[in-house]
């Protein structure tokens, strides 16, 4: 008996949304102005949507507990992206790395919440995201997990199943990996 529905878990920044690197580190976008939404996401979404997928944003998001976001610039960035793209729900962690919370990636706890709140099953389902904690909350919550390499420079390292160059290639790969998985259950 499967436990639910297929998703793919999207991180919001350097994933669906443009980051600037300093000192090789992403650094969020803090004001709606600087809020972009990067030209491949839509389509990318939009095609994980049409193939049957639940499409969930899970984000760290720490600058709301260091107080250089509020929730109302958070809310409209959120509002903004399922405005652009096809998003089922999105899931933030307003807590700091400190915090000890099992919200925070690579803790499964968005992903786990996702799956009871919306009836996901997640050996089915995948997490994309451009960091080693990424692949982390993936795995640790049993999905097949997508790096996008964006060449950050983190001393955590963590293999992912996939590895691809953006969010479009990410989709497609998905996609692929999906078809193939239906040949080769007919032919069973």
């Amino acid at each position: 008996m499967s436990a639910g529905r297929r998703a793919v878990f999207l991180d919001r920044d350097g994933v669906l949304v443009a980051t600037e690197v300093h000192g090789g580190k992403p650094i969020a976008a803090l004001t709606l102005a600087d809020f972009t939404i990067l030209p491949e996401a839509p389509a990318a979404v939009a095609a994980l949507k049409s193939a049957g997928f639940v499409t969930v944003v899970v984000t760290n998001q720490p600058e709301m507990a260091r107080g250089n976001v509020d929730s109302a610039i958070m809310d409209a960035m959120h509002a903004r992206l399922s405005q652009a793209m096809p998003i089922d729900a999105v899931y933030v962690c307003p807590h700091d790395s400190g915090a000890g919370c099992g919200c925070r990636k690579p803790a499964p706890g968005m992903l786990l919440r996702a799956a009871d709140e919306l009836g996901l099953d997640l050996a089915s389902s995948y997490m994309v995201g451009d960091r080693w904690r990424d692949v982390g909350a993936g795995r640790a919550a049993g999905c097949t997990t997508v790096l996008i390499e964006c060449g950050y420079d983190e001393l955590e390292r963590l293999e992912p199943d996939l590895t691809v160059g953006d969010v479009a290639e990410a989709a497609a790969r998905i996609l692929d990996r999906e078809a193939a998985a239906r040949v080769s259950g007919e032919r069973a």
